[in-house]
């Protein structure tokens, strides 16, 4: 199995571990120290020695820092963690931080005492973060301190080995575009913009330029690795010799240079020689990084990694991949989705619901031969109030019994070798009140909204937010997270730059892949989320109009929960596209299916409205 469910939601030790790092303070005249949950390569999702803030706090969430300082110990977290954060933390020991509202770098200037230095490891936090954290400090006239080591990895004296996860080449027939073309496209780009070299520091953005993945986190298939690629088409690529084969060594020798990350230093001097001036993501790479190379006599150039747009905007290969995958997930939630309302009420748990459906997919992947690699996440399997917690995460500690009248919300997602998915659905068992089938509702005609934009070129994911949002707004409500990310090929579920998000200023371009997920949370009562995936394409020409649009279309064919919806609150087109979409769902997925029961309850599950 993939997910694991024995994990402690209460820390065992979090007054002792912050007093220890308390101790640390004085011998590095430091009178903070910043935690980030991140490692040396900056990712969503760490190894389980990289697990800093989880060690320190008890709390599991993907995203969050700790703020250390001799009287306080602030965890900040986003409107995801807010519960999951009361939760897990013990609250004598730990406040709450906002991360959106008043991260670090804001907290330091309206709450630090002048003078105040603190302590950060470099590895931990990217050259951007860095200059906040320095703009903050210096309007206090503190000091940021550049400290040599991990202070956690100190204290940390049963840490995890780092991870040593097998390399795979990922075939053109799943690429689309061979390795050694990305290669030669970025140096064409450097050489023209008079750049000696581009330092890949993102091991995503190195998995998808040299088609290879990994095994070394959990949920998103690259390895650890960071890389060279230079103006002259040459490239050295820093990868642990003891993640590859001879197959895979054969195969980067005609690309690469393989090269052991224990000699990053000595290569990163020599490319810097001379003043050569070096591309530096300042938003993805290390902040040490970009100061090894000035020490070394280079120049750091701050832009984007040319590998950001190249995997956001997907190729015809990774977008048809794509569509496979996401049909044989539909298969598989099908599976599910008949075996859920097939059990007694109160017979299932959180747990063994999200079990089911991992073996759901395990089972479907084997009968269609193309294998369940992993989840793209850990399911999100929430049972009432459970369901308020936008990204709970069920423990033997919380697991609870599924009830009959309440709603049950499970999002889900899977890595398949030629795609990724990512769906949420939201069921009714029993008879689920009136108000919840109501908000459901609304929340379901943001998504329709999404699903049936057409905009002009030129638009940004914050420029279609709203439409996901202004049926709830007319009702008071709203929902504390974006309305959707972008999405990997068989890398990341958590993909930028490319988001339907109040902040998201990147330009939607055809070929990005996102999902479209608004909906409601209740604290304490019930939560409601229906989510799909959906790619940008140029849009048939709108009769009378006057220029091109753009458009998405749907990757995720699943039946969305009729129980749940309340037919009078949708208009006759949000009607005509609900129908539609089952239509195409039940079409799509009926000859993949050969279990009667399974058929019938398909059947069922996506007949039409009629109206």
């Amino acid at each position: 199995m993939f997910q694991s469910f024995d994990v402690k939601s209460t820390p065992q030790h979090g007054k002792a571990r912050i007093e220890s790092l308390r101790g640390l303070f004085a011998d590095n005249k430091i009178d903070g120290l910043l935690v980030p949950r991140s490692d040396a390569y900056l990712g969503e999702y760490v190894p389980a020695s990289a697990e800093r803030l989880a060690w320190a706090t008890g709390f599991t969430g993907s995203a969050g820092q700790l703020l250390v300082t001799v009287s306080q110990a602030v965890v900040f977290v986003d409107g995801r963690y807010v519960t999951q954060l009361a939760q897990q933390v013990d609250p004598a020991v730990f406040t709450a931080g906002d991360l959106i509202g008043e991260p670090p770098h804001k907290w330091i200037v309206n709450h630090a005492a002048k003078g105040f230095r603190l302590g950060i490891d470099p590895w931990m936090h990217t050259g951007a973060e860095v200059r906040r954290l320095e703009q903050a400090l210096a309007e206090i006239g503190g000091a940021l301190v550049l400290l040599p080591f991990n202070p956690v990895d100190r204290l940390w004296t049963d840490r995890p080995a780092e991870p040593l996860g097998k390399v795979a080449i990922q075939a053109e027939n799943q690429a689309g575009v061979p390795a050694k073309d990305k290669i030669a496209k970025i140096a064409t780009d450097l050489a023209e913009r008079g750049l000696a070299a581009v330092f890949i520091t993102d091991p995503s953005s190195v998995a998808w330029i040299f088609n290879i993945r990994g095994n070394d986190v959990p949920h998103t298939p690259h390895p650890l690795s960071r890389a060279f690629i230079k103006a002259d088409g040459t490239a050295e690529l820093f990868l642990d010799p003891r993640k590859t084969n001879l197959d895979v060594e054969t195969y980067l020798r005609d690309l690469c240079e393989q090269v052991d990350p224990q000699l990053l230093s000595e290569r990163l001097e020599r490319l810097s020689a001379g003043g050569a001036r070096i591309l530096v993501d300042p938003d993805l790479a290390p902040h040490v990084l970009g100061h090894m190379i000035r020490e070394f006599g280079g120049v750091v150039v701050e832009g984007n990694d040319p590998a950001k747009l190249g995997r956001a905007v997907k190729n015809m290969v990774e977008l048809n991949g794509s569509a496979a995958a996401h049909l044989q997930d539909g298969v598989a939630m099908v599976e599910f989705l008949h075996w859920f309302d097939e059990q007694p009420a109160g017979s299932l748990t959180e747990i063994t619901a999200a079990q089911a459906l991992e073996a759901a997919r395990t089972r479907v992947g084997e009968r269609m031969q193309n294998p369940l690699k992993d989840i793209s996440f850990e399911t999100i399997s929430g049972a009432g109030e459970h369901a308020a917690i936008m990204h709970y995460r069920v423990t033997t500690e919380s697991d609870r019994s599924i009830r009959t009248d309440e709603m049950f919300l499970i999002d889900s997602g899977a890595q398949y070798v030629n795609g990724t998915t990512d769906i949420t659905r939201t069921l009714a068992v029993g008879t689920v009140p009136d108000e919840q089938r109501r908000f459901f509702t609304l929340a379901l005609k943001g998504m329709i909204a999404i699903s049936t934009a057409r905009f002009p070129k030129g638009t940004r994911g914050c420029d279609l937010d709203p439409l996901a949002r202004i049926a709830l707004w007319k009702a008071g409500a709203d929902f504390a997270h974006g309305t959707g990310h972008g999405v990997g090929s068989y890398l990341s579920v958590h993909e930028g730059p490319q988001r339907i998000s109040r902040v998201s200023t990147q330009e939607l371009l055809p070929g990005m892949i996102l999902s479209n997920e608004p909906g409601y949370y209740r604290p304490g009562s019930f939560g409601i989320r229906i989510e799909n995936l959906i790619y940008v394409h140029e849009a048939e020409a709108v009769e009378g109009g006057d220029q091109p649009m753009l458009g998405f279309e749907t990757l995720t064919f699943v039946p969305i929960d009729r129980r749940l919806i309340v037919e009078d609150l949708l208009t006759r087109d949000e009607l005509r596209w609900l129908d539609d979409y089952h239509q195409k769902t039940r079409d799509e997925l009926m000859p993949l299916i050969s279990d009667p029961a399974q058929r019938a309850w398909l059947e069922k599950a996506t007949a039409p409205f009629g109206r």
